[in-house]
């Protein structure tokens, strides 16, 4: 991914507000530009907010999100990020949920994901972080370059369902 502005990232949200785009902490230090197709990061300041900057052709369109209260399981379960396709533990993906673009977010319509609960797909796709407590990882024939193009596929396609409204 490219690197981007402040400026930029902060005006490619497309469901909030200026104001409210100008209130988002972004992330804090080094950005590994390099490692990343997307950016995703939870907001210091309100560890219940998520945002995503994904670029595209026509520029970087940015999705605040409200990711579930952390809450301890009983039981084990394995699950998988429905972005980059990775298999996790109990904790490891979470219902990421956005508010619509325009009017129908304004009225409280929602659209959700299941995406890694650290929001790093990029990492996890190359091999530079590893899901905790899974037992089975999955072998795929697919080249590098193939898997981060189907991850972008599948998040254009949540992005594009948030701005549609």
């Amino acid at each position: 991914m490219e690197p981007l502005t402040e400026d930029a990232i902060r005006g490619s949200f497309v469901n909030c507000s200026k104001g409210e785009a100008a209130r988002i902490k972004l992330p804090a230090g080094p950005v590994p530009w390099a490692d990343l197709d997307f950016l995703g990061w939870t907001d210091p300041s309100a560890p219940l907010r998520a945002l995503l900057v994904v670029p595209g052709e026509s520029g970087p369109t940015g999705v605040l999100l409200r990711r579930p209260e952390p809450r301890r399981s009983a039981f084990s379960r394995s699950s998988m990020c429905k972005v980059c396709l990775t298999g996790h533990g109990a904790s490891g993906v979470a219902l990421f949920v956005a508010p619509l673009a325009g009017p129908a977010g304004r009225n409280g319509n929602t659209v959700g994901e299941y995406l890694c609960s650290d929001l790093a797909c990029s990492l996890y796709l190359r091999g530079k972080r590893q899901p905790k407590m899974l037992l089975t990882r999955y072998e795929e024939t697919l080249t590098l370059d193939e898997r981060i193009a189907r991850a972008l596929t599948n998040l254009t396609a949540f992005t594009e369902r948030v701005k549609a409204g």
